[in-house]
This record gives structure tokens, C-alpha cells and sequence, in this order.
């Protein structure tokens, strides 16, 4: 009966509503500061949010609870001002908790007035890290719905473009092979007609861009030794490289076969070491490498290993730009000048490598370079699986 009668009186009294209010929040940092930011008081939700018992904290700065760059920069008292001259503050920013890792926070800061004049501030903390994570997440994903409904539509408009350019090709082809026999020793008509037939062959090339950046092209796999191929192709494509730029390679030996369209790996390999030589600044290499690794498939459902023969090609040029290498698949992007680039070369990559299974991965810093990866699923080799 005594407590039942005692409390009323505890419910009465506005310091112990106010004490039981504030105690209570624990999903919330409730706590006083002095004009100057030192902590005067300290909350159950405070503690648990930051990490801090009360007499760690009260004496202190709360600067303490802001990144250190944001401390630096004077981002505490910042806050504080604009909440002296409007008489409330609501931001969004990072903290640190005790044990010093970050947490999203929303805050509020409400100036306190007596008499009309500052005496402290009321500071609210709310620990919103899973809110602004899912946020992004969406946010991502939907970034990414986008971006591949525009990759289909683009897509489709490619693959029937390129199938139409094809026709156009094949008669163009078939003409010129036969002017090439009826030529003679005109110098000047062969001449034009060389370059007619490297000006079709240079179309070819683009069609097959085209379609395996649209998936729409037909792949003839057949098993290869991938170190076998390269060192086949390895005079080509340094032919290809400008002179000064040196193409070496390190094959890792004992690789399983792959399953995989001799030439559309090669056109692949032939758009990556051209890219890699293109950004290569003066006089330095491109290396071809081949590894094996034991990688989870990005885009399955399940956290199994497969085992995936590895090509890669380096650069020590200047590197991308995060933007740019944002953008770096998408069809007809090129940083390159008008007429020296189709934008299509990445595409085709990463379309060709797809439509195999695999995918891609790409490592760039600017000022340091960039490596494109190709994964291709190794042949079913229960050796090689984990």
C-alpha cells in the first residue's frame, strides 16, 4: 500500500518526470551542453548509441563524437552557431562511437534560453545507419533496373542494326573480291581497293561488336588452351601496340581448357591490349596475364566457388576517374576523339564474357593504371572445383 500510495507523488513531481522521461529513451542521445559544447549531461540511450558511460563523457567536448576531419574543419561549432541564431539545427552526418567505428547519426540541436539569454543546447542523436543503408541499397538497385533496361533497349536496336550492316557487308565484301581479281597492275586502283576492303573489314569488326554487346550473336565455342592462343596471337597484337609501348605476358602454367569462341576471345583480347596501349603515356608495357581462381559467381544465388581461368591485361597509364570508369561499359562511351573510337570495345567485352558464363572485373587508380579481367568458367573438372 505505501508504494502504491507513493506513486502519485513520484508521477507529480516534474524533476522526476522529467528524470524518468529522459532515462527512458534508449533509442534516442538525449543529453545538455554549455554554450561552449561540454557535455553536461548524459542519457541510458546515449550510452548505448555512442558506447560511453556518463563519466567518460560529461566535462567533455562533444566534439569528440565527430569524425576527425569534421572536427578539424570546426563542423561542431559550426552547428552549434546555427543553432545560437535560429534556435534549432536538424542535420545528417557521421559519428564515432566509443570502440571508434562510424555510424550514420540525424541529429537536432535546440538552443536553451533563460531570461533571453544562451545557457546550453539540447542535442538529440539518432542512430539511422541501417535507414541510410537500406536507402542506398534501393537506391542502387533501382539505379541498376535502370540501367539495364536501357542496355535492352539499346540492345535490341543494336542487334537489329547490326544484322541489317551485316547484308550491306556481305554485298560489299563479295564485290570487291571479285573487282580484286579483275584488277590488273593499276597501282592506284589496288591501292583504293585495299583500303576499300580494310574500311569492310574494319565494319566487320564493328557488326561483331555490335551483336556481342547485344548478346545477339551465336557463339562456336570449342575447347582452347587459353596460354596457347595468346602466345599465337601475341605478334598481332603487338603490331597493334604504338611504338615504345612493349607487350609482355605472364601465363600461369598448368591452366585447365576453357570453352570458349576463338574469335570473339580474340577480338576481346585484341579492344583490351588496344585500350590499355592507348593509355599507356609514352614509352611502357602492357602485360597480358593468366591465372586460376576459385571466385563466387556475382549474379548466383547460392555462395558456391566456381573455378574460373583468369585473362588479364594491364596498364601503368593514367588510370580512370571513378565516373568515368562508371560508365566504361556502357555502349558508345569513349573518352577517345571523334573517329578514333566507337565506344563499343568494353561493351563487346563484357557482352562476349557474359554470354560465356563468366564476367568481369575492373581494378583502375588514377595516375597508376588499370586492369580488366575476364573470368571464364574453367571445363568441368572435378579437380578444380571447391
Amino acid at each position: 500500500m505505501v508504494a502504491a500510495a507513493s506513486t502519485p507523488s513520484v508521477l507529480t513531481d516534474p524533476s522526476r518526470q522529467l528524470r524518468l522521461l529522459i532515462d527512458s529513451v534508449r533509442d534516442h542521445a538525449l543529453y545538455l551542453l554549455d554554450p561552449d559544447g561540454i557535455v553536461c549531461s548524459w542519457n541510458p540511450g546515449a550510452e548505448r548509441i555512442k558506447g560511453y558511460r556518463s563519466e567518460e563523457v560529461i566535462g567533455t567536448h562533444f566534439g569528440r563524437f565527430y569524425l576527425p576531419a569534421d572536427r578539424d574543419a570546426g563542423e561542431p561549432q559550426h552547428l552549434l552557431r546555427l543553432a545560437a541564431e535560429s534556435g534549432h539545427h536538424a542535420a545528417e552526418g557521421w559519428r564515432v562511437r566509443r570502440d571508434g567505428s562510424p555510424f550514420r547519426a540525424s541529429v537536432v540541436i535546440e538552443s536553451v534560453l533563460e531570461n533571453g539569454e544562451l545557457v546550453g543546447f539540447v542535442k538529440i542523436t539518432r542512430d539511422i545507419t541501417e535507414q541510410w543503408q537500406a536507402q542506398r541499397l534501393l537506391r542502387d538497385a533501382q539505379r541498376a533496373l535502370r540501367q539495364t533496361q536501357q542496355f535492352e533497349t539499346v540492345g535490341q536496336l543494336s542487334r537489329g542494326l547490326a544484322h541489317e550492316f551485316n547484308n550491306l557487308l556481305t554485298t560489299i565484301v563479295n564485290a570487291l573480291d571479285l573487282l580484286s581479281a579483275r584488277m590488273g597492275d593499276d597501282e592506284r586502283a589496288n591501292a583504293l581497293l585495299t583500303t576499300a576492303q580494310a574500311a569492310s573489314d574494319r565494319g566487320a569488326l564493328l557488326t561483331r561488336q555490335l551483336l556481342a554487346f547485344s548478346t545477339g550473336q551465336t557463339l562456336i565455342r570449342e575447347t582452347l588452351d587459353i596460354n596457347a592462343r595468346i602466345r599465337d596471337w601475341l605478334p598481332a597484337l603487338q603490331a597493334t601496340c604504338p611504338a615504345g609501348v612493349t607487350l609482355e605476358t605472364a601465363l600461369a602454367a598448368g591452366l585447365p581448357a576453357i570453352l570458349s569462341d576463338t574469335v570473339q576471345l580474340q577480338t576481346a583480347l585484341t579492344n583490351l591490349v588496344g585500350n590499355a596501349a592507348d593509355a599507356t603515356v609514352g614509352d611502357g608495357r602492357v602485360l597480358i596475364a593468366t591465372a586460376l581462381e576459385h571466385r563466387m559467381d556475382p549474379d548466383a544465388d547460392t555462395s558456391r566457388q566456381r573455378t574460373y581461368v583468369t585473362l588479364s591485361v594491364c596498364d601503368e597509364g593514367h588510370g580512370m576517374a571513378p565516373d568515368i570508369a562508371e560508365r566504361a561499359t556502357e555502349p558508345f562511351f569513349t573518352t577517345k576523339d571523334i573517329g578514333k573510337g566507337s565506344g563499343l570495345g568494353l561493351s563487346q567485352v563484357f557482352g562476349f564474357t557474359t554470354q560465356s558464363g563468366g564476367f568481369v572485373d575492373v581494378s583502375t587508380t588514377p595516375g597508376v593504371g588499370t586492369t580488366v579481367s575476364l573470368l571464364l568458367p574453367a571445363t568441368e573438372d572435378p579437380a578444380h572445383d571447391r
